[in-house]
């Protein structure tokens, strides 16, 4: 199956304490969207691990088409996020979260829908998390489409394709202003770059192994309150720009 554009897919994958999971999740990933004809590689941006993440990912490195980025601090989701996202040099880039939650075989899909469009976004139909993660996102979503004109079913799914010149103009922000909600900011710069997004649905797994890293329940209300006030520093850069 031809990719868009031709030429590999780059897929950033962020990871904080994912030793158990991302082995697994890069091979499964390769593997199966090999078998769709797809040229895959992986840029791995590793967080701070104290698990021997990094460990991980250089021995696989030896098997499967992976780039590491680490780091000895703890830099949080979306600066980690963002400097792989400004390591890439695909003309196609993906993304995926590293516990396996994300489908390889929906990848076609993506694909397909990339052809006219700048960014395909997919939406978790059903979504695989826990009541409390659900409705802390649905709540919040209330208030993102008030700020933004952002529609889409599922503005926080980790599981994207979008291509350089759209990449680069959304990298052209000050990135990183919701510290933890980095995907919510992404469309909604996507949105005001007028970039054209399309968004399909995907599967959406159960953690391969261990827990979130980073919505644990005793962070839940900070983690939210960041959110609240990150979003309304959001829209003030976006419409001063």
């Amino acid at each position: 199956m031809s990719t868009p554009g031709s030429g590999a897919i780059e897929f950033v994958l962020p990871a904080h304490n994912e030793a158990q999971s991302i082995g697994g999740t890069i091979r499964e990933f390769s593997e199966v969207t090999a078998s769709q004809g797809f040229d895959v590689r992986f840029l791995v941006c590793e967080d701070g691990s104290s698990d021997g993440t990094a460990d991980v990912v250089r021995a696989i490195g030896d098997q499967q088409p992976v780039k590491l980025l680490t780091s000895s601090e703890r830099k949080g989701y979306s600066r980690a996020v963002v400097d792989g996202l400004r390591a890439t040099t695909a003309q196609i880039i993906g993304f995926i979260d590293s516990d396996g939650q994300c489908d390889p075989a929906d990848l076609s899909r993506l694909a397909a829908a990339l052809d006219g469009a700048d960014l395909v976004v997919g939406y978790r139909n059903p979504r695989a998390d826990t009541v409390t993660r659900k409705l802390m996102s649905g709540a919040f979503k209330l208030v993102y489409e008030r700020l933004f004109p952002v529609r889409l079913h599922d503005p926080s799914c980790p599981y994207l394709l979008i291509r350089r010149p759209a990449l680069e103009k959304i990298l052209s922000g000050n990135l990183g202003i919701l510290k933890q909600g980095f995907w919510w900011e992404f469309n909604a710069r996507a949105q005001a770059a007028g970039l054209t997004i399309q968004q399909v649905p995907v599967s959406h797994r159960t953690r391969a192994a261990g827990q979130t890293q980073v919505y644990l329940p005793k962070r839940i209300p900070r983690i939210a309150y960041e959110h609240l006030l990150g979003l309304w520093a959001l829209r003030a850069e976006i419409r001063d720009a």
